[in-house]
């Protein structure tokens, strides 16, 4: 009975320790190099997964991932970030980091589920778009510019989940949704902390005080009524179970193309509209 005991207020203070970190401790959790990504998302929540390949312009861009699978019995579209589990796999995925041919990519894939009538799940996890001299003479701003308008105005669901980091225009690029959802311990900013850190103070080492500052966790968002609900992740994080934190998601998954697949295309737009128009909107 003691050990057991002691057993229960370990396990109390694990979950009021992770309930409680600050958004520094949170943002090294989103970057987590075992944390869930996009493939592992498929692997465990759809089936007959088919990938889409390729932008119809310039090339493929493996940093994201497009699809058409099955969800619960219904066709969907899935896009999502790709980071890469090694090295040799992180420098094939860029990082996670998508070239303009990557949101080029991502935009045919949502506009064939418009023109199929398949709903939309995408995946958020990118630090932010590749700033590299090559994507900057392909197009990377306009590419980016392109996918916001345009994804504002497709006709059919679109859910989106941030499940580690949501970094400035190369997240939003892919992230006009009628639900934004946020794993536990994700982050969704502007800039990152260091990058913040060093415009604010030149000084990279006070990355920590940006982190609280920039107001990045799901809890603040949440707060600020930017994105739609927070999904928990297991004890200790995402990184410690895919298959919980699958599980967990799943049915925000299920409730909201539920709720999404009852409304008109005319509804879903100006519904969306409505939810971007209305962001940071503090005074009547």
């Amino acid at each position: 009975m003691e050990i057991e005991r002691i057993r229960r207020e370990v396990e109390e203070l694990k979950r009021d320790f992770y309930n409680n970190l600050g958004a520094w401790q949170r943002l090294q959790l989103a970057r987590h190099p075992q944390r869930p990504y996009t493939d592992d998302f498929i692997r465990l929540l759809f089936e007959n997964f088919s990938e889409i390949h390729g932008d119809r312009n310039f090339s493929d861009d493996p940093a994201l991932i497009t699809g058409m699978a099955t969800f619960h019995g219904k066709p969907v579209m899935i896009v999502g970030n790709q980071k890469g589990r090694d090295t040799k796999q992180r420098l094939a995925r860029n990082f996670g980091q998508a070239k303009p041919e990557g949101y080029r990519k991502a935009l045919r894939a949502m506009k064939l589920a418009a023109k199929f009538r398949r709903p939309i799940f995408i995946f958020v996890d990118t630090q932010g778009a590749y700033p590299g001299v090559d994507a900057e003479e392909r197009g990377q701003a306009e590419a980016i510019a392109f996918n916001l308008r345009e994804m504002s105005r497709l006709p059919v669901p679109i859910v989106v989940t941030i499940t580690g980091e949501g970094g400035s225009g190369g997240a939003l690029a892919i992230a006009i949704g009628d639900r934004v959802y946020m794993l536990e311990n994700s982050v969704y900013s502007v800039i990152s902390p260091e990058g913040c850190a060093s415009i604010m103070w030149r000084d990279p080492s006070k990355a920590e005080v940006a982190a609280e500052a920039l107001k990045i966790t799901a809890p603040d968002l949440l707060e600020m009524q930017l994105i739609d609900e927070i999904v928990p992740e297991p004890d200790g994080g995402a990184h410690n179970d895919h298959y919980a934190t699958a599980k967990l998601l799943e049915p925000v998954l299920v409730r909201s193309l539920e709720e999404l697949s009852r409304l008109s295309a005319e509804v879903l737009i100006e519904q969306r509209y409505q939810k971007f128009r209305n962001m940071g909107k503090f005074f009547a």
